[in-house]
């Protein structure tokens, strides 16, 4: 079974930093692509950093430049560092991945989600 754990997350002041963490654990064959997502009106999740496996980056205009994403294929990790958080960057972030586990297809897979929130 694949499972999707995210660390990280909290409390922040505006114009703080944040690392958001998530590793990949299982029978899994190989990861597609992995990214982050948060609520936005009228979505119920929007694209907040993508990744492909061979680390191709791509980002909102919303945080292009705040935020920046990372992974590590042997590790099965990925990473989210947001920069100079703003308040309407208060959401809960969930980690997802493109993942083909052992016998299985590609499927979608989730992590928990973790609040993130940005006050003073």
């Amino acid at each position: 079974q694949v499972q999707l754990v995210e660390s990280g997350g909290g409390l922040v002041r505006p114009g703080g930093a944040l690392i958001r963490s998530c590793e990949a654990s299982g029978n899994i064959f190989s990861i597609g692509h992995m990214r982050w997502d948060r609520p936005a009106a009228g979505n119920p999740r929007e694209l907040v950093a993508s990744s492909t496996n061979s680390g191709a980056t791509d980002y909102p205009a919303s945080v292009k430049g705040r935020f920046f994403i990372s992974r590590d294929n042997a590790k099965k990790t990925v990473s989210l560092q947001m920069n100079s958080l703003k308040s309407e960057d208060t959401a809960v972030y969930y980690c997802n991945a493109g993942v083909r586990a052992i016998s299985d297809v590609l499927r979608d897979y989730w992590g928990q989600g973790t609040q993130v929130t940005v006050s003073s």
